[in-house]
């Protein structure tokens, strides 16, 4: 039996994913897979070695792990992945990136419910 706030954090990803989302398709070499996601961003600071801070920010995709891993990718997220977001007629290609010296990913809540895959823009397909 699962504590109440595992419940709690498992009834939100549910409803985050249902009222929330959008399909996107991340591909991994020749592999592809739609999945559900949440949209969001990460804000980050990169000293450049000589005291120059920059500060920037990338897209996020909050995708539940069970539907990653359950897919035919089959495995955590890795850099070099894309994921394809199409709005209108436009399709962003953002690719998965590390923030710093993390992975390109984390888990967004305590209980490894939904995965935050960290992306930058690198193509615009119309």
């Amino acid at each position: 039996m699962s504590d109440l706030l595992q419940r709690g954090q498992a009834w939100l990803s549910d409803n985050l994913t249902k009222h929330a989302s959008r399909l996107v398709t991340y591909q991994r070499d020749e592999l592809s897979v739609e999945l559900a996601a949440t949209i969001g961003k990460s804000e980050y600071e990169q000293d450049d070695g000589e005291g120059i801070i920059t500060r920037a920010q990338v897209r996020d995709f909050l995708i539940n792990s069970k539907d990653l891993l359950s897919s035919d990718i089959g495995t955590w997220p890795r850099r070099g992945d894309r994921i394809l977001e199409t709005d209108g007629d436009t399709t962003f290609v953002y690719e998965l990136m590390s923030i710093g010296n993390e992975p390109p990913w984390r888990y967004s809540d305590p209980f490894r419910v939904k995965l935050r895959i960290h992306t930058k823009l690198v193509d615009t397909l119309s």
